[in-house]
């Protein structure tokens, strides 16, 4: 579900379009490195800005950083907040909250289908 939200730290240009999104992180063992260059590839191609917060956090990390993303070791259950501005915002926000979803669509790379990379039980 997107969401038109106040600024909070965006510098909005006239009749740009904004949108955000809170979504859970159910992957198996969150966003290590695959997960995170999956979700950081899909935020680049999209010409709009694109921001993430962690379990309430008010930081917002760029959402088109590797070094952010994986940097903010964010595990199964964490809460996400992705916000963008600009020119498709409300795409890119839909598209990464499926991506993150779908549990990164880590299972169809390794033919899981439990969400966890070991093996064992959730």
């Amino acid at each position: 579900m997107t969401e038109t939200v106040p600024s909070h730290g965006f510098a909005r240009a006239p009749g740009s379009h904004r949108s955000q999104v809170e979504v859970e992180v159910t992957h198996g063992i969150g966003l290590h490195a695959r997960p995170s260059v999956a979700f950081t590839r899909l935020a680049k191609s999209f010409p709009c800005t694109v921001e993430v917060a962690v379990d309430g956090s008010g930081e917002w990390l760029n959402g088109k950083s590797i070094v952010k993303i994986i940097g903010a070791r964010i595990r199964r259950g964490t809460r996400l907040r992705i916000r963008a501005e600009g020119s498709r915002a409300e795409e890119a926000v839909a598209a990464l909250s499926e991506l993150v979803r779908r549990d990164f669509d880590e299972e169809r790379r390794i033919g899981r289908t439990d969400g966890r990379a070991d093996g064992r039980p959730a």
